[in-house]
C-alpha cells in the first residue's frame, strides 16, 4: 500500500513552505497565482488529502454537523435531510444523521452521542423532548437550529435559532377550503400530542371554523401516530363514532393515505362521501388514488434555511433566537377538489 502524502511532502515537491501549502489548501490570501497553481499541481500529483483530524485540532472544528430526525423513512424528514446535506456540502461540511424513531430517550442518547463526536453544530427536527431538558442540552452545543420547534417559556440559549413552517396558516387554509366546498362537519387527525406542529395546525383549523360560524367540537380532533397505520386506525374509529363527518384534515400525507385506506375498507367514496386534505405534499400525494389535496411545504428549502442559519451562527452572527418562517401552499387534487 503506498504511503499517504503529507503536507511536508507537498511543500518539498513544490519548493515552498508548509504554511504556503496550508494557505492554498484553505483558499487563503497571500499566495501568488503562479505559486498557487504550482502547489495545486503537486497536490494532484501526490494525491494529497488534508488530515481533517489534525485540522480540527488546530481550528477547534471538526467540519461535521449533526442532523437529528424523528423518522428518516418519513418523506418529509428525508426531504429536509436532503436540503441540509446539500447546503452543508456546499460549505465544506459533512453530516452525521441520527434517527430517533420518535423515541424521546433515543433522542436524548443521540444528542449526547453527537456532543461526544464534537460536531460543530446541530440541526434538530421536531424534537420530542420536554423544553427544559432540551434547553439544557442545546446550551452545550456551539450552535443549534430547531426545525419546526420553538422553545417557549424558557430562557433560550443565544446560540439556538429556529426555522418554522407557518402551520397555523396551513391549518386555516386547509379547513377554509373544506368549508368553502360546503363541508360543515370537519374532523382533524392531529398527529402526536407532543407535537408543536399539531397544536399550531389545530389552532388554524379552529380559527377557520370560528370565522365561518361553525362550532369547534373537541371530540372531532383525534391524535394519532404520524403514519399510514396511525391514520387508518384513527379514521376508522372516528368515523364509526361520528358518521356525520364529511371531511377530514390530516396532520400529514402519511396519515391522509391511511384515511384513504380506511375509506376503501368501509366503502366510502372520496371525495363524495369524505373529502381529505393532507399536509407536506410528499411524493405520495400525487401517486395515491385518488390523488391527495395537501398543504405543500418546501422540505428541501426548510433544510437549506436551517443549515444557512446554523452556519451563520457558527460564523459568529448571533442575534438572539433568530427564526425563519416558511409559508405553506394549498395544492388541490382529487381528494378535495
Amino acid at each position: 500500500m503506498p504511503v499517504r502524502a503529507i503536507i511536508a511532502d507537498v511543500a518539498r515537491e513544490a519548493g515552498v513552505s508548509m504554511m504556503t501549502v496550508s494557505r492554498v489548501v484553505n483558499n487563503k490570501e497571500g499566495v501568488s497565482l503562479e505559486t498557487r497553481q504550482a502547489v495545486e499541481e503537486v497536490i494532484l500529483k501526490l494525491n494529497y488529502r488534508p488530515n481533517n483530524f489534525a485540522r480540527g485540532l488546530a481550528t477547534k472544528r471538526t467540519g461535521t454537523l449533526g442532523l437529528v430526525v424523528p423518522d428518516i423513512s418519513n418523506p418529509f424528514f428525508s426531504g429536509v435531510a436532503r436540503g441540509v446535506e446539500k447546503a452543508a456540502f456546499a460549505d465544506g461540511y459533512s453530516i452525521l444523521v441520527c434517527n430517533t424513531e420518535e423515541d424521546p430517550q433515543r433522542e436524548l442518547d443521540v444528542l449526547g452521542l453527537l456532543l461526544e463526536k464534537c460536531v460543530d453544530g446541530l440541526v434538530l427536527c421536531s424534537s420530542r423532548l420536554k423544553k427544559q431538558k432540551l434547553q439544557t442540552i442545546l446550551a452545550q452545543y456551539p450552535a443549534a437550529v430547531l426545525v419546526n420547534k420553538q422553545l417557549e417559556g424558557v430562557n433560550v440559549p443565544p446560540s439556538v435559532g429556529c426555522v418554522l413552517i407557518n402551520d397555523k396558516a396551513g391549518g386555516q387554509m386547509a379547513t377554509s377550503h373544506l368549508i368553502k366546498s360546503g363541508h360543515k362537519v370537519i374532523g382533524f387527525l392531529s398527529g402526536p400530542t407532543v407535537s408543536q406542529s399539531s397544536r399550531w395546525r389545530e389552532e388554524g383549523y379552529r380559527q377557520a371554523l370560528t370565522e365561518a360560524g361553525l362550532p369547534y367540537r373537541p371530540e372531532m380532533v383525534v391524535p394519532c401516530a404520524p403514519t399510514v397505520e396511525g391514520g387508518q386506525q384513527a379514521a376508522a374509529q372516528l368515523l364509526a363514532v361520528h358518521p356525520e363527518i364529511t371531511a377530514l384534515f390530516c396532520f400529514n400525507d402519511l396519515v391522509a393515505v391511511g384515511v384513504i385506506q380506511a375509506c376503501k375498507e368501509s366503502d366510502r367514496a372520496i371525495p363524495n362521501d369524505l373529502a381529505i386534505i393532507g399536509y407536506d405534499d410528499t411524493i405520495l400525494a400525487p401517486l395515491v388514488t385518488p390523488s391527495l389535496t395537501t398543504c405543500r411545504v418546501e422540505r428541501e428549502e426548510l433544510g437549506r434555511l436551517a443549515t444557512g442559519l446554523l452556519l451563520k451562527r457558527l460564523g459568529g452572527c448571533i442575534d438572539g433566537c433568530e427564526k425563519s418562517i416558511l409559508e405553506p401552499a394549498l395544492i388541490l387534487r382529487a381528494s378535495a377538489p
